[in-house]
């Protein structure tokens, strides 16, 4: 089987996967496509950038998971399972999980990393997994820094939304991505970095946008999804099942977890411009922050109280524990350096901020946010 390539690349940070399976280099090309700029690329790792060699090659899986429990090793966690790790003296990273089966040979100092598999689609999620990993090491290493915001571009400039889980940051973000015109930029983090010119220059975090079966059929894009998944097309692999059920059913309301968290369809972004019409940002200067919260009754005002941007806005290792930097990919703080971030915080501090409350009518809470956005 022949090899084929992807190129990514964001700002100045560019990685190229090659792979003996053109599933995985497709994988990448949906999972970053317009965000991250995904391109086909020569199948060479004679390149300007980091690469990612990923083949399904069981042979291969199997040596190395011997070679890490030959020699001394540590037991850690990865992507919320167990992996086995091994270093070289010279710096090489050796690793593999016996649950998704993969290995991994992770060789940092030559810009280089091996991801091997028995399985096709586990090898594709895990490839684009750490493909974004090595963006965002070099992103954060050239002083970006990443927020906890979810972002859509109105007017040219990137409006990012704050809070907790349940606050609205993706309502409002979808709200204002679904105007005439407008981009979404991300949903649950951005990158962020104050430029030459002095302004603050956004990238999207590329991943699966959670939504919640409620918010799907507030926008009016509840049968759309349904639609798709009654004709056969998947969402990401991620999403349970019992969600899936739901959609097929014709189940509205939200979907709740023994646990007490809401379960949600799990998009890939790119069926955000293919099954939406909502077209995505590859990049915006930062133009204003909104702070929402909702309240299911409400009638769409600014809130008593005003919220201010702080510290537990930005991620950082403590956030980013799901996939602690066992390659050297990251090699500092998963959200960014402090004096970065401090940074950027004194920035956004001059940019216009709103905290509002919003009700669940949608159409109600798309005429407010364009009076406050207008009026700033």
């Amino acid at each position: 089987m022949s090899a084929t390539a992807i190129r990514i690349h964001a700002a100045d940070a560019a990685v190229i996967v090659i792979s003996n399976d053109s599933s995985v280099t497709q994988w990448s090309g949906r999972y970053f496509g317009d965000w991250w700029n995904a391109t086909a690329a020569e199948p060479t790792e004679e390149s300007n950038g980091f690469v990612v060699l990923s083949d399904v090659d069981p042979k291969a899986y199997a040596e190395v998971a011997r070679q890490v429990t030959s020699r001394k090793h540590e037991e850690t966690e990865y992507a919320r399972l167990p992996l086995l790790v091994s270093e070289d003296r010279d710096g090489t990273i050796r690793a593999f999980s016996s649950n998704d089966k993969l290995a991994y040979i992770s060789e940092p100092h030559a810009g280089r990393l091996t991801i091997l598999g028995t399985d096709a689609q586990a090898l594709a999620v895990a490839t684009a997994r750490l493909a974004r990993e090595v963006i965002r090491g070099f992103l954060l290493r050239d002083g970006w820094t990443l927020l906890h915001a979810s972002a859509a571009v109105v007017d040219g400039g990137a409006v990012l939304t704050f809070g907790s889980k349940g606050s609205g940051k993706s309502t409002v973000a979808m709200i204002l991505a679904r105007q005439k015109g407008a981009e979404l930029l991300a949903n649950d983090r951005v990158f962020i970095r104050r430029d030459e010119s002095g302004q603050l220059r956004v990238l999207p975090w590329p991943s699966a946008a959670a939504l919640g079966l409620g918010l799907l059929d507030a926008l009016n894009l509840y049968d759309v999804v349904r639609e798709r998944v009654q004709a056969g097309e998947e969402l990401h692999p991620t999403q349970d099942q019992r969600v899936t059920d739901a959609l097929v059913s014709g189940q509205r309301e939200p979907l709740w977890a023994s646990n007490g968290k809401e379960m949600k369809v799990q998009l890939h972004p790119d069926q955000f411009p293919a099954w939406f019409g909502i077209p995505l940002s590859a990049g915006a200067r930062a133009s204003a922050l909104v702070f929402p919260s909702i309240v299911s009754e409400a009638t769409p005002a600014m809130a008593d109280q005003a919220r201010v941007l702080t510290e537990a806005d930005f991620m950082t290792g403590e956030t980013e524990d799901r996939y602690p930097d066992v390659f050297r990919l990251i090699r500092v703080d998963g959200g960014g350096r402090e004096q970065d971030r401090a940074r950027v915080l004194a920035y956004l501090d001059g940019l216009p901020q709103h905290t509002i409350v919003l009700g669940h009518d949608i159409d109600a809470a798309a005429q407010f946010l364009g009076k406050v956005l207008a009026s700033a």
